[in-house]
């Protein structure tokens, strides 16, 4: 939890950003990159998945990177969708967050995870006892957090109806309310946040959310005023999620979110510009080569 109501953190989600790309990223540009962003000051660096590499192939040497990448006081998290995956995570040892996507559209989650919401349940009970035992954080992401394109019902009551169910039955300290596919409004991401939020003070409440570059400042800024002070980007914009739509809506991009939150009464946060400048020169060789 934040210590004031103008702190604030910042994930950055080269995971996200690559993950859907299919050409292939060699492992050596990977921890070239993410190398430069471990130096850039972010709270949190969504760094890869422990999931089967025919899902995403692209993450298939996440353990390598994991392994070659340096020590940094920004922690790691990585994506797992089961039980073997967070063992697979907790047993090489670097990650400190896993992260878990948990939908309350039961055709996203059989279409993201292959089972459906009670299924999620029963494996993110299973991935929260062990990273209890282990010492690690769980990351929930709330997938279709802002709406549901596919016909599943979707309110606001339901948001926060699941939000109260994780955090009061499963144990859930960390909510990531996330627009999957890029269609929230600003009114609605604060609404949203300010029912959730208001509901369940003890829960840390964070935004991960996809949209065009000219949306960035109005939905973080949507989110800030409805209390949430925890923010998902992309350097660059680049990526979302390959499950959700043919077409890759975005990520909302880290350089806008990481000066943003002043404009609203936010702390100052101090970057290293060398490593940003870097991590760009990186990310742009990237993804202007590989499509």
């Amino acid at each position: 939890m934040n210590q004031t109501k103008n702190d604030w953190s910042l994930t950055d989600c080269p995971r996200d950003a690559m993950q859907g790309l299919s050409g292939w990223v060699s492992t050596e540009r990977k921890v070239a990159y993410l190398s430069a962003l471990l130096k850039v000051g972010f709270d949190v660096l969504d760094a890869g998945s422990f999931v089967s590499p025919k899902a995403m192939p692209q993450m298939a040497d996440t353990a390598e990177v994991l392994s070659l990448i340096p020590e940094s006081a920004t922690r790691i998290l990585t994506i797992v969708a089961n039980l073997r995956g967070a063992t697979e995570a907790i047993d090489h040892g670097r990650p400190d967050i896993l992260g878990f996507p948990f939908s309350i559209s039961e055709t996203f989650q059989q279409r993201n995870t292959g089972g459906g919401i009670d299924e999620a349940w029963k494996r993110l009970e299973a991935i929260q006892n062990a990273a209890k035992r282990s010492g690690r954080e769980v990351v929930v992401y709330l997938s279709m957090g802002f709406g549901n394109p596919y016909g599943d019902a979707w309110s606001a009551e339901l948001v926060g109806k699941w939000s109260r169910r994780l955090h009061e039955d499963l144990g859930v300290k960390t909510l990531a309310l996330s627009d999957t596919v890029g269609r929230a409004t600003p009114d609605l991401v604060q609404k949203v946040f300010q029912a959730v939020c208001s509901e369940l003070p003890d829960l840390n409440v964070g935004a991960h959310l996809h949209g065009r570059m000219d949306h960035a400042k109005p939905l973080m800024k949507a989110a800030w005023l409805g209390g949430c002070r925890s923010f998902d980007g992309a350097l660059g914009g680049h990526g979302g999620c390959p499950m959700a739509e043919d077409e890759l809506v975005g990520n909302l991009p880290t350089e806008i979110l990481m000066v943003a939150p002043v404009l609203w009464g936010g702390n100052r946060r101090d970057w290293n510009e060398s490593a940003l400048e870097k991590a760009q020169s990186i990310r742009a060789s990237i993804f202007d080569q590989v499509k």
